[in-house]
């Protein structure tokens, strides 16, 4: 597919997904989203993939959804909206493949919800969060109430939300919303550097530590653990369990073939 808001680029078997929208702060209008939910299925089914970096071009990660586009939806249009962007989030959410947000500047509104559906953020110095929505008279609607409180705690996740406060990226490290905040020059570098470290590793098994975190953090811990349980199990199946300890008893590298 051709996309007029994405591009898309590879190294080895990571891939970098851009927001490419960068004269309206690469805002989510209904058509950026829509090839977002695209580009993932495509990156979710290709073999040849196994860790995605999300990231933005210009100044801005993601700005925000689109002013423009909601300022004059009613009720059941905003729904539909908002529901537009939650179900692209979520599928990015539940990926079985790692995914990075590379954050290069502003995320704010459904900028800061599309760093918080990723597995892990980096930021950039430069970068700034916040979800300012009450500002406009609405609340996060692309997951964030529901995301930012698993992040952050319950208390900071209200204030930021209530008050519409836009932090910086030291502040967003200190309370957990970012992994690593690193000078803008090398944001880059330091995803794809991540992206190796996971990608070096066998591939079924990274996923499967991803979906029981995914599904463990949703349910209660008994759940958790017998979910756990199943995908360890799981682990036995594969060639990479086989060549990952034998790789150890004979005390060489092992080598990872996705198996």
């Amino acid at each position: 597919m051709d996309y007029q808001f994405i591009q898309m680029e590879q190294q080895e078997r990571i891939a970098v997904l851009k927001l490419n929208r960068p004269k309206a702060l690469n805002a989510l209008n209904s058509e950026v989203l829509k090839e977002l939910e695209c580009a993932i299925y495509n990156l979710d089914t290709d073999e040849n993939v196994d860790v995605i970096i999300i990231t933005g071009e210009g100044k801005a990660f993601v700005a925000g959804a689109d002013i423009t586009e909601m300022n004059p939806l009613g009720a059941e249009e905003g729904r539909v909206f908002g529901n537009l962007g939650q179900r692209v989030f979520r599928k990015i959410e539940k990926m079985e493949k790692p995914v990075i947000a590379a954050v290069n500047g502003f995320a704010l509104g459904g900028g800061c919800e599309l760093a918080m559906c990723c597995d892990m953020r980096i930021a950039s110095e430069k970068a700034k969060f916040g979800q300012p929505e009450v500002g406009l008279g609405i609340i996060p609607g692309f997951s964030g109430t529901q995301r930012l409180p698993r992040l952050v705690g319950t208390a900071k996740a209200k204030e930021l939300i209530f008050t519409g406060d836009i932090i910086k990226a030291q502040e967003a490290e200190k309370i957990g919303l970012v992994n690593k905040v690193v000078a803008p020059e090398e944001l880059m570098n330091e995803a794809m550097d991540l992206a190796k470290r996971i990608a070096k590793n066998a591939q079924k098994a990274v996923r499967y530590a991803n979906m029981a975190i995914n599904r463990g953090f949703e349910t209660d811990m008994e759940t958790g653990i017998e979910i756990e349980a199943n995908l360890f199990g799981l682990c036995f199946a594969t060639k990479d369990q086989k060549e990952g300890m034998t790789a150890f008893v004979e005390k060489r590298k092992a080598e990872f073939k996705g198996e």
